[in-house]
């Protein structure tokens, strides 16, 4: 069966179509007013789950279904019995979704490259040379030491949606983190929280590792002219090229990862790992990768998603570090982040803050004070280890040489245009998806997109299931002339926007596309990506499928007399 998992990225909100309204107010103040996410009763879960079954398969398999669900719900049955459990487990637990969650998070042994990171590409800079991104860097370095201060002084605004306020707990969360491979499942460790709060970033380079101080003695930061001078100590001493890309193995499955980690037991290497776990984050300065055709930046999108290969920055990472700046040499940036300490709405939201510091006029200020040098980090690498880096580095390649990414600007209409039909932009993409999914598959897809739960206490995400049975009806019918589809249309749309203010959560799928869009007042970016390994997937093609939508169901409401 296809599935589509589909995200919406726009600055400062997560699918949810109202604003987030900042509100200048010490941000954990609200903390502890918000309510837990409570436990839907165990009948609307099973009618759910038959509701989301009956557009995706066969009305013989939806009947047995039925029946397995009631016998599930009888009297005294199994289904109570876990409906019991789960509600006990909710009055001990701050938040009974997060801890399934992380279960299935950390115990998924997928390498997280790909597969589980977050990664943003932000607009390319205007420098194609080694000074403009020492200069990139280090005005970045500079804007997250800003941000990091707000969060620890709590004069982050508080996020409210809705007239709700919003956890902000995720905030605490992106520094000074990092996750930890285990043998059967992975941990995360949050430094900041422990002793003192670390006060170093590493910086790779030519996939070498670097400690830089970025405090004086004092507690104040260092300047961007400071940390220029940083940068350039590291980009003129790591000439040699000998040295093995540790690096690289963060980018196996979690398995291999978890054994390889365990035989880097030399006490260098147990102090090298534990300056890269504790810094506050990893820069990565990046060569640039070959380009060919790159309309709508998908080399970007390459570049922050895995590096480009083991000949290129693939190894210049650290993808269990919480948060990775990236910066190459022609001017691209962006940041790659372990999804388990924050969801796409905070990504944006610090990413939004540093593209905003990027264009703020610069105050050039003398070094005066003695910087320290940065250290370099020393791996002892045995035979085995060896062994173990060629494998990454063939593993590591095999996987990009199988992952498919296509992005789309989809530049005919946008938000606007749909807010003057009273349309739902998100939910109006999101028919869009499935009418392309049907048109290319003649069949119903299983799709769904992540909503925020950040109204709750420590909320993170749910997954609203969008393919329902008046949007299966909606995409069966518009092709044929016979149909009136504007009206299933509508009611496809008004049962999207109802079914988002109810959900609650959805077990996860990770297999077909993943789809992730924004959406600006004259346009929309699509991004769409999965595993070429399967024959009938193919990025290109079901992006053109949904621009087609889009044009062919903005036409549809062309024809419709416009509501006032």
């Amino acid at each position: 069966m296809l599935r589509i998992f589909s995200r919406t990225m726009v600055s400062n909100s997560l699918v949810k179509p109202v604003r987030v309204i900042l509100i200048s107010d010490r941000y954990l103040n609200q903390q502890k007013g918000l309510p837990r996410v409570p436990v839907p009763p165990l009948r609307k879960t099973c009618e759910g789950y038959l509701s989301a079954l009956e557009p995706i398969i066969e009305e013989n398999e939806w009947k047995r279904a039925k029946q397995l669900v009631e016998a599930f719900m009888k009297r005294g049955g199994v289904g109570e019995e876990l409906q019991r459990s789960l509600e006990k487990k909710a009055c001990n637990t701050v938040n009974w979704v997060n801890l399934w969650g992380k279960l299935e998070y950390f115990g998924n042994r997928s390498p997280v490259v790909i597969n589980a990171n977050v990664q943003i590409a932000c607009p390319r800079l205007d420098f194609r040379d080694k000074q403009g991104q020492i200069r990139c860097a280090a005005k970045l370095i500079v804007a997250l030491l800003e941000f990091k201060t707000t969060i620890e002084n709590e004069t982050l605004p508080a996020e409210n949606l809705g007239g709700k306020p919003l956890c902000m707990e995720q905030y605490s969360q992106l520094l000074s983190t990092c996750r930890i491979p285990g043998l059967e499942r992975d941990s995360v460790v949050f430094h900041a929280k422990i002793g003192n709060p670390p006060k170093h970033i590493t910086v790779v380079y030519n996939s070498q590792f670097f400690v830089v101080e970025v405090y004086h003695n004092d507690g104040t930061p260092l300047t961007v002219d400071q940390l220029c001078v940083q940068m350039e100590s590291i980009c003129t001493s790591t000439s040699e090229t000998n040295t093995e890309p540790v690096g690289i193995l963060t980018t196996l499955d979690r398995d291999s990862w978890s054994k390889a980690y365990l035989s880097l037991k030399d006490q260098t290497n147990k102090e090298s790992l534990s300056a890269i776990e504790r810094s506050i984050f990893t820069l990565c300065l990046d060569r640039a990768i070959p380009r060919e055709s790159d309309k709508y930046g998908t080399c970007d999108c390459h570049l922050i998603t895995h590096g480009g290969g083991s000949q290129w920055n693939s190894a210049n990472r650290w993808f269990d570090k919480s948060l990775q700046i990236i910066v190459a040499e022609d001017g691209s940036w962006g940041l790659n982040l372990i999804h388990v300490v924050a969801d796409g709405a905070v990504s944006m939201a610090l990413t939004d803050y540093l593209v905003a510091s990027m264009k703020k006029p610069e105050m050039r200020q003398a070094s005066i004070l003695p910087l320290p040098m940065p250290q370099k980090l020393h791996f002892h690498v045995t035979p085995d280890i060896k062994e173990i880096i060629e494998q990454a580095k063939r593993s590591m390649d095999r996987n990009i040489q199988n992952f498919d990414l296509s992005v789309m600007v989809f530049d005919h209409f946008g938000k606007n245009y749909l807010k003057a039909h009273n349309m739902s932009p998100d939910a109006f993409i999101q028919m869009a998806i499935q009418l392309a999914c049907y048109r290319m598959n003649k069949q119903v897809c299983a799709s769904y997109e992540a909503v925020s739960q950040r109204m709750f206490r420590h909320g993170r995400v749910s997954l609203l299931l969008s393919t329902t049975s008046v949007s299966a009806a909606f995409v069966k019918a518009f092709d044929d002339p016979e149909k009136q589809k504007i009206d299933l249309l509508e009611k496809a749309i008004k049962t999207h926007k109802e079914n988002i203010k109810a959900v609650i959560h959805q077990v996860d799928e990770n297999s077909g596309y993943s789809l992730c869009y924004s959406i600006h007042n004259s346009h929309f970016i699509i991004e769409m990506a999965t595993s070429n390994t399967h024959k009938r997937r193919n990025t290109r093609h079901l992006i053109q499928n949904m621009k087609d939508a889009l044009l062919d169901m903005r036409a549809l409401l062309e024809q419709a007399p416009r509501a006032t």
